[in-house]
């Protein structure tokens, strides 16, 4: 039996602008990333980091390109969520509801420990001390959660001014840093382990794109997509700002990872660039080169970038709770939003108490970034998916943004994620695929004997079983593919050695996304949404689009 889809208590109200959104997206985007990716990167590829920068943005702009269309077209809340929902049915809409939530309520806890991280510079009772740093990080996720619950115009407010700052420290940090840095000889450094500016390869650039926060800084666009849901005007202004803050926030961290490596004493790099450590990177080098008073800045933005992005993320985390308990995976109250504030709060209660519960087994920066950036990637193979079967049932429907050559980008975008999968390694994704998978096995269970959810039917099983299929692969060739990506095979030395390795994941990402093209469908919630983005039209034009079911 089907359960009513009904909306519960109040209803979203849409009143954010174009740059709102895109505000939104930008907030996202320049976080702890560019105060902690730029040596993560340069640990892993050397001068090179600069390249990876490059392609993930490229990764990126793929899987941007594709959403812009799916957003315009479908403005809904959680929008991430019901995509697979629409073109697939429930089970692949489950599967991808639950990695998003998983990713989502990550990222909150990761620029938590960002503020702590730096703050550990004047507040030395922080070092050392997990149990003082887990509480002031539980407290910094709850500071968030009250700002969201006071409604998304009080969100959008305090999130453009905090973004608008954000944006401006890393622009003066490149413009300063440009003139006084002076070891550009860095970029052809020869060092203890390695030398030039591809030190570890290719391969290096590869694992700083999915391990060095890269990947991880850019997805932040998708904001724009999970606010939808509350945009004075949706299908004009989502593309545009998804396009916006990607392009804004790829300038400014491939320019920031330029800087920085040019002011990095030489000494700092003798032993190699994976021996290159500091904690708080851009301020100790700031004060290292003579710049206190950038420094000074810095550590002050350290608690500003991270605490907003945290803000946005914990935002639209809600809202993937709320478009999953839409999908009806969830029970009625998670489908509920507040009629006094209009924000979904059940859903964003969740969303913070996985956050915390986050800090636990993922005490620091950057052991948290890897599953973040795979878990993401993982969400973001379904839009090209998505994409092509509206096209094939729903080719005439109003599209405000259309993606030129969608199939071509469409399959490009899926083929990076699932690249981005493989360069995170097996130590990170049999953790994605033993959770993805375990929480699916749980819904099952639950929906078997009866609980007030969603049932996984045949045509769901007959247009999704290409999902966990694509799963177990991607775990085998992370089990079986070079030892320079943590492959485990053979004590470590891996089977599929590099480069064959990347050919073959390229090879298995088109068989997918052919199967996965193939088995989608039409169905009574896909007719419903694109009825529902017509009406929304309509209002639009007409001046009465204020309020989103």
């Amino acid at each position: 039996m089907q359960i009513n889809k009904t909306t519960e208590g109040g209803r979203l109200r849409r009143e954010m602008s174009y740059i709102d959104l895109s505000f939104a997206g930008l907030g996202a985007i320049i976080g702890s990333g560019w105060l902690f990716g730029v040596l993560y990167a340069a640990n892993y590829a050397g001068p090179a980091a600069i390249l990876a920068w490059i392609i993930a943005a490229i990764i990126v702009t793929f899987i941007a390109l594709v959403y812009a269309e799916l957003s315009g077209m479908l403005p809904e809340a959680g929008g991430i969520t019901r995509f697979p929902h629409f073109s697939h049915g429930s089970l692949v809409g489950f599967i991808m509801s639950w990695g998003a939530f998983l990713g989502y309520a990550a990222v909150p806890a990761i620029e938590a420990e960002a503020v702590v991280q730096y703050a550990e510079h004047y507040i030395t009772s922080f070092q050392n001390n997990k149990t003082l740093d887990f509480v002031v990080e539980a407290i910094i996720l709850l500071i968030f959660y009250a700002i969201n619950i006071y409604g998304v115009k009080v969100f959008a407010k305090i999130n453009s001014v905090v973004t608008f700052l954000k944006f401006i420290t890393p622009t003066l940090t490149i413009i300063v840093i440009l003139f006084v840095a002076k070891h550009w000889g860095n970029y052809t450094a020869t060092t203890a382990h390695g030398s030039g500016f591809m030190p570890y390869g290719t391969a290096g650039v590869f694992i700083a794109i999915s391990s060095g926060g890269i990947i991880f800084s850019l997805l932040g666009f998708r904001q724009a997509v999970d606010m939808a849901g509350e945009a004075k005007n949706p299908q004009r202004d989502v593309p545009r700002a998804i396009l916006t803050a990607i392009l804004l926030g790829a300038l400014v961290y491939t320019l920031v990872q330029v800087v920085f490596i040019a002011a990095l004493p030489p000494n700092a790099i003798a032993k190699g660039w994976a021996a290159l450590a500091y904690t708080s990177p851009f301020a100790q080098v700031a004060t290292i080169i003579g710049l206190g008073w950038l420094a000074s800045i810095l550590y002050a933005d350290a608690v500003l970038s991270p605490s907003g992005t945290g803000l946005v993320y914990l935002s639209s985390g809600g809202r993937v709770v709320l478009g999953s308990a839409r999908n009806n995976y969830l029970g009625n109250k998670f489908r509920s939003v507040s009629e006094r504030f209009g924000v979904p709060i059940w859903a964003m209660s969740i969303t913070v108490l996985f956050a915390i519960i986050f800090l636990l087994p993922f005490p620091s920066w950057q052991s948290l970034v890897g599953v973040i950036s795979s878990a993401t990637a993982f969400t973001y193979v379904m839009g090209p998916v998505s994409l092509a079967v509206f096209r094939k049932y729903h080719n005439d429907k109003h599209r405000p943004f259309r993606l030129g050559g969608a199939k071509v980008f469409g399959l490009l975008a899926f083929i990076g994620g699932t690249l981005i999968i493989y360069w995170s390694g097996w130590g990170v994704d049999w953790k994605l695929v033993v959770g993805i998978l375990g929480g699916t096995a749980i819904y099952l269970i639950a929906s078997a004997v009866g609980a007030p959810v969603e049932k996984i039917t045949r045509e769901d099983w007959k247009s999704g079983i290409w999902l966990p299929v694509y799963l177990l692969s991607m775990l085998a060739i992370a089990y079986f593919g070079a030892a320079r990506f943590g492959a485990p095979f053979n004590h470590n030395k891996g089977f599929i050695h590099y480069p064959y390795d990347i050919v073959v994941d390229i090879i298995v990402a088109i068989v997918f996304y052919t199967w996965a093209v193939a088995s989608g469908r039409n169905s009574e919630d896909t007719e419903q949404a694109f009825a529902r983005a017509a009406e929304l039209r309509r209002g639009v034009q007409n001046g009465e689009a204020s309020l989103a079911d």
